[in-house]
C-alpha cells in the first residue's frame, strides 16, 4: 500500500548539508509526518505571518512590550493629573466667579472678617487663572503630542511564537527627550 502512496506523488531532491539534514530530520520528527509537510508548515507558517527568517525579532518582545506598556500608563497618569489636580479647579474657580449667586443678599449682610491681604483688580485674578489655564493647556498638549509620536512609532508585529508584540521605532535622543519631559 505504501508502494502505492509514494507512486502518486512526484519528488525533487534537494542537496543539504549533513549536519542540516540530521537537525531537520529530528526537527520534522517533531512538527509533522514527513519532511514535505513539515517545509510546508514552515513556510506557510511565515507567509501567513509575514515574517522574514532574515530579520530580528530582537531581544525580548515580551520586555519591550511592557516597557511600552509602562509608559503609556505613565503618561496616562500625568494626564489624568493634570486633568485632576489643574485643569477641573481652574474651570470650577472660573465658574464660581462668572456664577450668579441667588443668595448674595444673604452673603452681603453677614459681616466677613479678611486677613490683611494684597488686593488685586479683577482683571488681574482673571489674567492670572488665563495664564494658568494657558500653562496648563500647553502641558497638556506637550504630553498629548508625546504620547501621540509613541503611538504613531509603535507597529504591532505578528510574533512566530505566541502572541505578537509592539515595535517601538524611535530614536535614542527621541527616546530620552520624552523621558526627560516625565
Amino acid at each position: 500500500m505504501s508502494s502505492n502512496h509514494q507512486k502518486k506523488y512526484s519528488f525533487s531532491a534537494i542537496s543539504i548539508k549533513p549536519n542540516v539534514a540530521t537537525r531537520f530530520r529530528k526537527f520534522s520528527k517533531r512538527i509533522s509526518r514527513s519532511h514535505t509537510d513539515t517545509l510546508e508548515t514552515m513556510m506557510n507558517f511565515f507567509d501567513l505571518n509575514e515574517l522574514s527568517p532574515n530579520e530580528s525579532l530582537g531581544p525580548n518582545m515580551q520586555t519591550l512590550e511592557n516597557s511600552l506598556k509602562k509608559r503609556i500608563n505613565a503618561l496616562v497618569a500625568i494626564i489624568r493629573d493634570i486633568e485632576k489636580n489643574q485643569t477641573k479647579p481652574t474651570n470650577a474657580m472660573l465658574e464660581l466667579l462668572f456664577q450668579e449667586n441667588p443668595n448674595e443678599k444673604e452673603l452681603q449682610e453677614e459681616p466677613f472678617e479678611f486677613e490683611q491681604q494684597e488686593l488685586i483688580t479683577e482683571n488681574e485674578e482673571l489674567n492670572h487663572y488665563r495664564n494658568r489655564y494657558e500653562e496648563v493647556q500647553q502641558q497638556f498638549h506637550s504630553v498629548k503630542y508625546d504620547l501621540e509620536k509613541i503611538i504613531n512609532k509603535t507597529t504591532y508585529v505578528k510574533s512566530s511564537f505566541g502572541g505578537g508584540y509592539l515595535k517601538l521605532e524611535l530614536t535614542k535622543d527621541e527616546f530620552e527627550n520624552i523621558k526627560q519631559k516625565l
